[in-house]
């Protein structure tokens, strides 16, 4: 049979395709791997990968009979090198970690696994998934940042090197890289798939999110890995016209040009292919959740992380250092002010989208900056990740430098399948093409 070009299968046909017996999970892993050796030199999307593993596992995936084969059978997934993985090293991006190699998989990984998929490799991460960038660089552009934290597993999936990754969140961590390597990436509802053998930094605010060429992939990814019954296996797109609010951006930073033109011209076309789209103005006592995120966010860092500090403070970065100084200086009651200030946010936003199917926005400040020592703002996230809304962002444009440029689209806690369906109906009427 012929062998799929990576860069145009998609995770759910892949996975159809390899169910029914159409497409050996070999013939799949062949191709990966050799779009990686034809394009990784130049992307760096792996921390680690070991194609003969690779290959030993997809022959194990062939040998499994049609009626006992899962919904991700023989599909191999890149996976964010803080997620703990018992058969390959998970060293969270620093040397202090250096061929740690974890007793346990973390519960994702092994969900994964039940459900017929395998860890494919590792996917760089920023350091401690904080700010401080991994070597990878944007497939589109090598002089360009691919974001972060989840930089490897965006850049990978981007690349064609596998149909999908995992990766998470904080701040902006899964959403801001999707949007900078042009692909779908997918934040659910806050612990709808658990965190247990994946490294903390902010217990509030960690989430587990998925990678994908399209909606469709980063729904199944998702399902995969979700509590039961949680997460849809295929979005359903809306059964009547949507009523969808807008924001041209957030309080807290400014969206560039490219990025304001691109969710522009989306919301023209969606009003014209039937949908409401209102503009909102940001409510203004939320001015500042961008202030309540960072409390949490460094304080509870330092206290994942600040141990470590004082022992290693010379192999950690400046950047992670300062965050965690910073957090040290936060009060306990500062702390505890900022968490009850982010239930009244989960509350109060709830509210104000109601009426609303969803609501618009950009997905970052513009295409992905120039340079490789920072992985952009993830400010245009902040707010989704404070309260822990399901958030997802789709390719819809390329900026004048050719880089592409996303759409978020954010729903009210536990609405990932309605979510699904919305971001699927405006990826059909927003086509995008890839890098191929």
């Amino acid at each position: 049979m012929d062998e799929p070009r990576p860069s145009v299968l998609r995770l759910a046909d892949a996975a159809r395709a390899t169910i029914a017996g159409t497409l050996s999970a070999r013939a799949l892993a062949e191709a990966n791997l050799a779009r990686i050796a034809a394009t990784d030199a130049a992307v760096e999307a792996w921390a680690y990968l070991d194609p003969v593993r690779v290959l030993a596992r997809a022959e194990r995936y062939d040998a499994v009979v049609a009626g006992r084969r899962g919904p991700l059978h023989g599909i191999g997934v890149g996976v964010k090198d803080i997620i703990d993985t018992t058969e390959m090293p998970t060293e969270m991006g620093s040397p202090i970690y250096a061929g740690h190699h974890p007793q346990f998989d973390a519960e994702c990984v092994a969900r994964l696994m039940r459900a017929g998929g395998y860890v494919f490799g590792k996917t760089v991460t920023t350091e401690f998934a904080y700010m401080h960038p991994g070597k990878t660089k944007n497939p589109w552009n090598p002089r360009h940042t691919p974001g972060g934290s989840s930089l490897g597993s965006a850049a990978a999936v981007a690349a064609g090197h596998v149909q999908g990754a995992i990766g998470t969140q904080t701040n902006g961590s899964v959403i801001r890289p999707a949007a900078f390597c042009g692909i779908v990436g997918f934040k659910p509802t806050k612990d709808a798939i658990p965190f247990a053998g994946v490294h903390v930094y902010s217990a509030t605010l960690d989430q587990l999110g998925t990678f994908a060429r399209d909606v469709a992939g980063a729904a199944l990814l998702a399902s995969a890995l979700a509590d039961p019954g949680r997460i849809g296996a295929e979005p359903r797109m809306p059964a009547r016209a949507l009523r969808l609010a807008c924001l041209g951006g957030f309080p807290w930073t400014d969206v560039d040009r490219d990025g304001s033109d691109a969710v522009d011209a989306a919301v023209t076309r969606l009003r014209a292919r039937g949908a409401e789209v209102v503009a909102l103005d940001f409510p203004p006592p939320w001015r500042d959740a961008h202030r309540v995120h960072r409390t949490i966010m460094v304080h509870e860092g330092t206290a994942a992380l600040g141990g470590l500090q004082q022992r290693e403070r010379a192999r950690m970065s400046e950047q992670l250092n300062a965050a965690l100084d910073e957090g040290r200086a936060i009060s306990r009651t500062d702390y505890e002010s900022a968490l009850r200030r982010r239930e009244d946010a989960i509350a109060a936003f709830a509210q104000w989208l109601s009426g609303f199917d969803a609501v618009i926005a950009p997905p970052a400040t513009g295409a992905a900056p120039l340079g490789l020592t920072t992985t952009g703002d993830p400010a245009c996230c902040t707010l989704w990740s404070l309260v822990g809304y399901p958030a997802i962002t789709i390719p819809v444009r390329r900026a004048a430098n050719g880089l592409p440029l996303g759409m978020q689209i954010a729903a009210p806690t536990g609405a990932d399948d309605a979510l699904l369906g919305i971001a699927a109906w405006c990826e059909a009427q927003l086509p995008f093409a890839g890098l191929s």
